[in-house]
This record gives structure tokens, sequence and C-alpha cells, in this order.
């Protein structure tokens, strides 16, 4: 059996034209041979070429067969001096479900040989086995061609074409002077699904759709890709980029096969070639990360040294009229300045139904100057609860008579001690503090943990950025988007710092007077403005969080903190006229929850889930009622009755035929009605466009309701003041009319959607754009800058608005 075996690999070997004492047949480069294998007769060819000193060379191997049988493939072993590159035709590749593409045209790119120091030339022989196990002869071609583009150059555009059996590389060295580029491939067409993939210069090199991925940094790609290399993680200075092509396309966004079942052994051989266009471009150098650097904080440092600027001002307006002793109550602090304050006039009549404060025997004679503690004194007495005043049958039946007036004031609504009232809100600062602290930490520790992801496996799918925009700094691959939150964090710290100022000068104010008697003015209760201050702040962490890595699962870091945003400023207006009946911080923050659940439902369900969008619009009308009901009836709706079941439904019939049917020609608050339809209306209609069109953006849906709502309310309250004759200061004026500006220009380029986390990878970067701003910002990052100022002048204008109010007693004051 021994004897037999050699004598049958002896045969084998004559019949290739090689054996003991023979030689494999030369083979020329760019000639075509042709010939045939079976399980007894194979061939070999060697092809021989010299390499000139510090040259690259690189071949290229074309091999085609007609058989189509499966079973018995025709193999090529490629020997080179340092690797073995192998493969079969039949080429068989595997998609989804397990279904096979079969290709008959296969070309593969050898690993090239290193450049030699050598000062003449070196000899490099490569031998091309072929073989089959085939007990029948099994015709081929075979083509041996040296590369001529093998080499890339900066910023040159290079085009070719690839397909899944047939893929390409190329070699890039960095130039002397560049540190970093960027690799921009485009085509003209979406599909074939590819991949582009960064690989060090090592033999093999991964240049298959099974195993691209084992190796360098890669990207999915239909019509752009671009990744950005640095020097630093290639020591030869030099690297390679492949180029595969997908057998199938539901990577990309494309269809996805059914089953297993139909074409499953179709051939696939000239279906799905790609034109690819690759230019390798520098990037920014260290100077521009330094510039941008200067840019983002000095910009906003300007916001510090304009506040000073305008605090600057008022102090020495206030010293001049101190001086010349005519102190004005309106110089803008938002404090009463004079020793005495002045009554504004007002029309004759305009108190109707208000409660003179001086005479109330409401909660006001509970907390007189003998019972408490001394003027301005703010202890922190777990004793004096709000409980302590609302849990009295007489408290509750005054508020029945004062609350449902027809002509409503700030004094029927702040006869709440100031002391409890005050510490109530400041529950909201300390509530959202611990809710930022636990928050930030669990995030912080998963976006680390995505971008180790991402840097250890270079799976650069897995983050959503703009890739043409996208310049790293340390293990960080998208720093821009990082830095450009740093507004949010420094105004939100500027904002408290003025809301710190304000809450002094008004303690110093109220240490001078009887804070009892005092009653004029908006009811200054500061602990909302710190809690939106750091919500501000908090919004730029999560903010440059969620860019560390933007995906599908951490999107909600970017938008939970701007639902508390919305949701306080609504609070903190509606608090200004009504401080004795809003919120409390925990319902408030419960309501908050509640909003980012649904957000995340939204997102997981409401794609495709019409049961989730009539459950959610149901849900959004009903609570847009309830909330109407108790806005329109200042909190003191109630359903009461007989104990009976039918008592609760006797009491809703009686309001709605007493509110809507008898008296429909005209509303008991006309002023509050005509906003709550307004608003029904608007938050409806956001409810049918929900159910109907199902957007696929459900966290952008959310944050648009809130957003309309509050300006919705903003500019209700604004008009009402006007129509009120109230005026607008210059100070708010001027930030109202600043908000307007920033916002218009924040939200151009905040619907400039440079990626989406809701397509694919690949579909996403057909979205990505260059850097419009220094060279290192893109319009997501303009967006970043733009609305951390938008919002701060946001705030300034909710912090401002009412400070014409200050020389005006409470009973004067109309709520809305």
């Amino acid at each position: 059996a021994l004897l037999c075996a050699l004598l049958w690999a002896a045969a084998a070997l004559a019949a290739a034209g090689g054996g003991p004492g023979g030689s494999p047949e030369p083979g020329a480069f760019g000639r075509v041979y042709r010939g045939a294998v079976n399980i007894s007769a194979e061939r070999v060819y060697a092809f021989a070429y010299s390499s000139e000193p510090g040259q690259v060379d690189a071949v290229r191997v074309y091999v085609n067969s007609n058989s189509e049988n499966l079973q018995y493939p025709v193999l090529f072993v490629v020997r080179q001096q340092k690797g073995v590159l192998s493969w079969q035709v039949p080429l068989i590749f595997r998609g989804l479900y397990q279904r096979t593409y079969n290709y008959q045209e296969v070309s593969r790119t050898l690993c090239p040989s290193e450049p030699t120091p050598e000062t003449g030339p070196s000899d490099q022989i490569i031998f091309v086995d072929v073989a089959s196990m085939a007990p029948f002869n099994i015709a081929y071609e075979l083509l041996v061609t040296r590369l001529k583009n093998f080499q890339l150059e900066t910023n040159k555009a290079f085009n070719f074409t690839a397909s899944p059996s047939q893929p390409q590389y190329f070699l890039y060295k960095f130039p002397q002077d560049v540190d970093s580029v960027i690799i921009k491939v485009v085509s003209d067409a979406v599909y074939p699904c590819s991949v582009v993939s960064v690989q060090d210069i090592v033999c093999p090199v991964y240049d298959l759709d099974h195993n691209v991925e084992f190796n360098g940094v890669y990207q999915s790609m239909t019509k752009q890709a671009a990744i950005t290399v640095q020097r630093k993680d290639f020591p030869g200075e030099q690297f390679f980029v492949v180029f595969v092509i997908k057998p199938e396309d539901y990577a990309c966004g494309g269809s996805v096969p059914s089953s297993i079942h139909g074409n499953v052994n179709r051939t696939w051989n000239l279906q799905r070639t790609k034109n690819l266009q690759v230019t390798i471009v520098p990037s920014i150098k260290k100077s521009v990360y330094v510039q941008a650097m200067f840019f983002s904080f000095l910009s906003f440092l300007s916001f510090y040294l304009g506040s000073v600027v305008v605090a600057f001002v008022h102090y020495i307006r206030v010293q001049r009229k101190a001086s010349a002793g005519r102190l004005s109550p309106e110089d803008g602090s938002g404090i009463m300045t004079s020793s005495h304050p002045i009554t504004a006039s007002t029309p004759e009549g305009s108190s109707y139904g208000a409660i003179d404060e001086s005479s109330s025997s409401g909660g006001r004679q509970l907390s007189s100057p003998e019972h408490g503690p001394p003027a301005g004194s703010d202890t922190d007495s777990s004793v004096e609860e709000e409980s302590d005043f609302d849990t009295m049958p007489e408290i509750e039946s005054d508020k029945n008579v004062i609350r449902t007036k027809v002509f409503l004031y700030l004094s029927d609504l702040s006869r709440k001690d100031r002391r409890i009232v005050s510490k109530k809100y400041k529950i909201y600062f300390w509530n959202i503090i611990t809710i930022a602290v636990f928050y930030a930490l669990p995030v912080i520790q998963l976006v680390i943990t995505y971008q180790t992801v991402v840097n250890v496996t270079g799976n650069q799918d897995i983050c959503y950025y703009n890739f043409l925009c996208a310049h790293p700094l340390g293990v960080l691959s998208a720093f821009n988007n990082i830095l450009s939150n740093v507004g949010h964090m420094l105004l939100g710290f500027l904002f408290l710092l003025i809301v710190l100022r304000r809450d002094i000068l008004h303690r110093r104010a109220m240490e001078m007077k009887d804070v009892y008697t005092l009653d004029y003015g908006i009811p200054k209760h500061f602990g909302l403005f710190y809690a939106m201050g750091i919500a501000l702040m908090m919004e730029g962490v999560l903010s440059a969080c969620y860019h560390v890595c933007p995906n599908y699962s951490n999107f909600q870091f970017d938008t939970s903190f701007m639902y508390m945003i919305a949701g306080l400023c609504m609070l903190k207006l509606y608090q200004t006229r009504h401080p004795d009946i809003n919120a409390s911080a925990y319902s408030a923050y419960a309501s908050f929850a509640v909003v980012i659940c649904l957000a995340v439902l939204g997102v997981v369900f409401g794609k495709n889930d019409m049961w989730f969008w009539v459950i959610f619009s149901v849900i959004h009308v009903l609570a847009s009622l309830a909330l109407s009901t108790q806005i329109y009836y200042v909190g003191r709706f109630k359903i009461d009755g007989p104990d009976s079941d039918l008592g609760i439904f006797r009491r809703a019939a009686m309001v709605l035929y007493t509110d809507c049917i008898q008296q429909c020609s005209r509303p008991m608050y006309m002023d509050r009605m005509v906003l709550l339809i307004v608003g029904n209306l608007v938050n409806w209609s956001f409810a049918i466009f929900g159910l109907v069109f199902r957007p696929r953006d459900f966290a952008s849906y959310i944050l648009g309701i809130f957003i309309c709502n509050l300006l919705l309310y903003l500019a209700f309250y604004i008009i009402m003041k006007l129509r009120s004759s109230e005026k607008l200061l210059p100070i708010p004026l001027f930030c109202i009319v600043a908000t307007a500006v920033v916002w218009a220009a924040a939200l151009y380029f905040f619907f400039q959607t440079l990626s989406s986390w809701e397509e694919t990878p690949a579909e996403s970067r057909e979205k990505n754009r260059p850097c419009i701003l220094l060279g290192f910002f893109d319009d997501h990052d303009v967006w970043h800058f733009l609305s951390a100022a938008a919002l701060f002048f946001s705030f300034l204008v909710l912090l401002t608005l009412d400070d014409d109010l200050d020389a005006v007693r409470r009973n004067k004051i109309p709520v809305f």
C-alpha cells in the first residue's frame, strides 16, 4: 500500500510538470493560462520578478473556472517567501439564514514583499499550485499581474472596482509632515454593501467578508465612509486600506432574505460589483485643537465678563441714586431697594375681590413676627411644614373661597409663610442634585466602556459619529462633539452665580424690613432657579457623555435633562403668580420619570407598533385634560359627593353642565379658558400627528411637545402681562429678543442632520458632512454652542421678566 501511494504521488507530480528531478512551469506576468485539473493531474506555475530598492511590489492573481460543482472545487494555493494564500473556486460566501452565494471568478492581491534596503534589485519568486480532487477534468483560467497603482498618494483620488470575490487593498505611507489623515471613500451606488478596513502591514491581509473584521479598524459603507487614522497607531508609519464587498445588503439597511430556501447555489459573478473612489487627505494639526479650545472657553467666558459689566453698571447706578436720595425700586435687581415701598398707581377698582394682607385672618396670622423667628431667618426646622396650614379646616375653606373668585390677585395665592414655601422649592434643588449624581455616575461608566470596546475591537459601526468631522484626542474618537458641550456647563454655572447674587441681595433686603408686612412684588423663591442651573450644567455633562459614543442604547442620556429643563421652566413660569399651589418637587420629578420611561418605550416599540401609539395618544390627551382642569380651577377642582360611587359621576356631570353648557357663551375664567383651549388644540394635534405618521425619532417628538407647550405658555404670559398694563424693563426685553434670535439660529443647525442612530451605521454615514467652524466643529457642535446660549437667555427671561413689579402691592398684581 505504501509503495502504491508513492507511485501515485510521483505520477501526479510528473503530470504537473514537477517532481523528483523536475521543475514547475515558468509563468509570465500578464499572460492568461488555461488548463484542466483532476485528481491525478495538477499544475504548478512559477513567477519570478525583481524588486527595486525601497519599492513595494504587489501581485494580483485572477482565476476563473466554469465549474459549479461544489463537491469538487478547484483549489488554488499561492506560495510566497513568507506566507501561503489559498482559496477555492467556486468561492462560497455565507449570508443570513445560512444562505450561500457562489462565485466562479476570484481575484486576490498577494501580500506584498517588504521593501529591501539593498542597493541592488532583489529577486522574488511566487508559486501557484492548481489542483482538484475531481475524478474528471475541470477547466480553469489563471492570470497573474503586477499592480502599478498599489500605493495611494495624499490628496489624490483613486478609482477602482471591487466585488465580494474580488476584494481590493492598497498601501499608504504617512508623509513626513503629516501626523493624521482622513480616508474618504465615496461611491455613486448605495448597494452592494461594502466594508472599509484599515489594517497594519501584517500578512496575511484579511480581505474577505468572513475575516475582514479580525484585524484593524473597519466600518460598513453604502455611498460614503470616512476613517481618521493617526500616525502614532502604526509604528511602521504605513498601513493597508482594505475594501470588501459583502454578499448581502442587510447590514447596510438593504433587504433581508426571508428564508434559506430558493437560489441557494446561485452564481453571482458580476452581479455585485461596486465602483469606489478613495482619497486620503491630511487631518487637522495640533494647533487647530488649541485654537478650538480657546474659542470654546473664551466664547462663553465672555458671558461672565458681560454679567460682571452689567452688575457693575447696576451697582454704580444704585450708588448714585442713593447719594442723591432717590432710590428707584425698579432698578433691575429684582429686589426692593427703598426703605419704604411705593405703591404703584392702578385703576380704581382694580383690586376687586382681593383680600388685604394686613387684615387677613388666614395663615398669615399664624406666622406673625411674635411667634416666628426674626425677620430674614430661613431656618430648616422640620416642625414647620406646609401641612400645618393645609390640614386646618378653616384654611381649607378659606382656600376654596379665595381661589374660586372670578378675579384673582397675587395676594390670594401667596398667603403661606414665605419660609415654608421657600423650603418647599429648595427641595427642587436638592433633589435634582441627587438625581444628577445617581444618573451621571453609571452613564460615565457605560460610555467609557463603549469607547473602550470601540478602541479594542476597531468596530466603528458601534458609534454614530459624523466621521467627516470627528477629531480624536487620546482615547476619545470625537473630541470636538464633547468640547462643544462646555457652554452648557459654563453658562449653567454662571446662571447659578446670578441667582445666588439675587438671593443674597434679597436676603439682605429682608433683614432691613418687616418681612411679614412687606407684601410687594413677586414672591422671591429661588429653589427652582437653582434647579434650572443644575439642569443646564447636567445637560452639558450628559450630552458630552452621549457624544462619547452616540448610539441607540444611550440616546436617553442626551434628552433626559432636556425634558427636565422644559418642565422646570414651565413650573417656574406657573409658580411666579401661583406660589402657593405649584407642584411639589416629588410629584414633578416623578412626572419627569414617567416621561423618560415613555420616551424609552417609544423608541423601542414606537417604530412599527400601532398599539403603542394608540395608548400613548390616549394618555397624552387625558393628561392634557386633567392638567387643564387643575389649571382652570386653580387646583380646587375635586370630584366629591355622597359615599356611593354614583356621587362621583353626578359631581362630574354637574361640573360639565354648569361650566361647559350653561355658561358656554361666557366662561367664568375667560383668559384661562382661551389659554387652555389653544393648549389642548396643540396637544391634540401632536397626538393625532403621532398616531397618523408615527415619527421614528420619538425622543425628539416628546421634546417637541414640551417645547411647544413652554413657548405657548410663555407667549400667553407675556401677552397677559402687557394686557395688564405691566411693562418690560430693558434687560428682560433684551433677553427676550436674544432668546428668539439665538433659538432661531440654533434650530437651523439642529435640523442639519449629520447622523442618525435610527438607521444602520452605513446609512447614517450618508448624512455625514465636513466641519464648518475653524475646521474643527460641525453643524451639531454649532447647535451645542447656540442652544447653550439660548437656554441661558431663556433662563434670564424667567428670572427678570417681572422685575417691574417690585414696587407693586401683591393685591394689585393679577393672576393669569
